[in-house]
């Protein structure tokens, strides 16, 4: 495999070049009401001083988005020239007025010119559908209008959770819709030659992120496309879980060379997403170019994991993926011995092979072995999944564990090298555990629990409750982080359970849409519960908000008895 950065066109946003031929962009969002002035210029600054090299405000109306322009002049006039970008859903006047004072608009093929979705199933004749095609552009022709006036880039941005329900009613809520949702808006943008766009398609499972950016990017290959992309992971959530899920996503699509500008979306202050994002960037661009034996396509999804023969009763792929450890034995009680193997369990014939190795070179395998595979050189995913991609057509289905060496002393580091690396192995099915070698990292029980969370981020086994936050913007309706965290205390003993924390109704419904329970601002410190899709209580007072949602819990429980 090789790395190398698909070609793009450049977007200009503010100064700031976006494509292919210039570095991969860091980015963040304010948590601030724009019409504060004073805060959101203040964490506009605090993001760049960090390293962000673009800033996103969400505006609701054309007074929140007129307010960016404010905003931006005060920064200049204090010296910061960071982009700023307003982000709009469901009010094209809004999207009209931020294209005059900003430097680039993002809208939502969801719901620019689509109604708030309601998980509607409907029905369309051939013409009634071109018809509501012919509503889109008509809709899109002033707004194009108004960016080329005024020299103002678009990102076009789909969200898993706001699909509108004529693209799922015809497409599903899947990553083929999310792909039709914007080509829908692509071509008019095409049509009309406005070229400054940027594309980006968020999810906050990792595994249709990933897809539905492969999938874009063969359906623009198909029309002959070359937009810029926009990475992240949406409501990736707080601390390591947060981190791991970006860089399993951001990393799997940057280390195929896919992606121009990124952000790791946390549910933390935006300046502490930087540094994530940074590293992550800085960790796959230094790779070198260069070309493996497999001319495969290197990192396509797989419904289902690759067929491996069964060891030791639990390793293979009729199992969970396993996690493999070494050096000392873990005697912190957080990593219980049921989470992992140990390379000295002498059930399993643990072979070690590098991914440079000649298939016949590889030694005796046994009913017992099980392979553990090493990279070669700077690709480390991509030499790992070439080698096993050999042993199949080579007709060796021995179980394989994808084996990384990593230095680092640092967490932040280790969740997002690791996280980067394995998460690409895994979504491909084709491995069926991992080993995050990290002999000099001062807490191994660590080394585990992350091992954990990457299979959790690539949806192959869940080993403890799943959170779905977002970071936060000026629609958010709670103090999102204080809730966050009080939410994870309360409900973390509960096992294989998804539960989403949502600062708002624009998106929240929608992303959360696979959480087995939501928690979502209505209105100011008012919260309705979600159970899945479905809203169960509404505009609960904030203080009882969380005893409300243990309680649909356990009721839920005691009626499945």
């Amino acid at each position: 495999m090789k790395y190398e950065r698909r070609k793009t066109i450049s977007v200009n946003v503010g100064g700031v070049m976006i494509g292919s031929d210039y570095p991969v962009r860091v980015q963040s969002m304010t948590n601030t009401t724009t019409t504060d002035i004073e805060a959101s210029a203040a964490q506009s600054r605090r993001i760049a001083e960090a390293g962000g090299e673009i800033v996103r405000l969400t505006a609701q109306g054309v007074r929140e988005a007129e307010a960016i322009g404010e905003i931006r002049a005060k920064l200049r006039s204090e010296g910061c020239d960071v982009p700023l970008v307003a982000d709009i859903h469901f009010n094209p006047r809004a999207a009209f007025a931020a294209a005059q004072v900003t430097d680039k608009v993002r809208i939502n093929p969801g719901n620019f010119v689509d109604p708030a979705r309601q998980f509607r199933s409907l029905e369309y004749t051939d013409e009634e559908y071109a018809a509501e095609l012919a509503r889109i552009r008509e809709a899109l022709l002033p707004f194009i209008r108004i960016c080329r006036e005024h020299g103002t880039a678009v990102r076009l941005g789909v969200n898993h959770g706001s699909l509108s329900d004529r693209i799922m009613s015809r497409y599903g809520n899947t990553a083929a819709g999310m792909v039709e949702s914007v080509m829908e808006f692509l071509r008019v943008f095409r049509d009309e030659n406005f070229n400054q766009v940027v594309i980006s398609m968020k999810a906050s499972n990792v595994v249709v992120m990933v897809e539905s950016v492969q999938r874009l990017v063969q359906a623009m290959d198909a029309e002959d496309m070359h937009y810029p992309l926009h990475l992240g992971v949406t409501e990736a959530g707080f601390g390591e879980d947060g981190r791991i899920k970006s860089a399993v996503g951001i990393g799997t699509l940057l280390s195929q060379g896919l992606g121009d500008t990124i952000r790791v979306s946390l549910s933390e202050e935006p300046e502490a997403e930087i540094p994530v994002a940074k590293k992550l960037v800085s960790y796959i661009t230094s790779r070198r170019q260069e070309a493996g034996d497999d001319a495969e396509e290197p990192y396509p999804i797989a419904p289902s994991r690759a067929h491996t023969d069964l060891v030791d009763g639990k390793i293979g792929s009729g199992k969970v993926p396993v996690v493999l450890a070494g050096g000392e034995r873990p005697t912190d009680s957080g990593a219980q011995q049921a989470d992992y193997y140990f390379q000295t369990d002498t059930a399993v014939n643990w072979l070690e092979v590098e991914a440079s190795a000649a298939i016949e070179n590889i030694g005796e395998i046994t009913p017992e072995t099980v392979l553990v595979v090493t990279p070669t050189g700077d690709n480390v995913p991509g030499s790992q999944i070439s080698f096993i991609r050999r042993l199949k057509k080579a007709g060796i289905h021995c179980p394989v564990i994808v084996k990384n060496h990593y230095a680092d002393t640092e967490r932040e580091w280790l969740q997002v090298k690791a996280g980067a690396d394995l998460g690409a192995v895994m979504m491909t099915g084709l491995a069926d555990g991992v080993w995050i070698d990290a002999p000099d990292y001062d807490n191994q029980t660590e080394v585990i629990s992350i091992a954990l969370s990457i299979l959790q981020a690539t949806r192959q086994r869940i080993s403890h409750t799943e959170f779905i936050s977002c970071p936060g913007c000026g629609r958010t309706m709670f103090d999102l982080q204080t809730t966050v965290k009080r939410v994870k205390e309360a409900t973390s003993h509960l096992h294989h359970l998804k539960i989403g924390v949502m600062g708002c109704v624009v998106n929240g419904p929608g992303e959360m849409a696979d959480a087995d329970y939501g928690y979502v601002g209505a209105a100011r410190h008012k919260i309705s519960l979600y159970r899945g899709k479905e809203c169960v209580e509404k505009n609960i007072p904030e203080e009882e908000a969380i005893e409300r949602l243990l309680a649909l819990i356990a009721s839920d429980a005691r009626t499945e008895k």
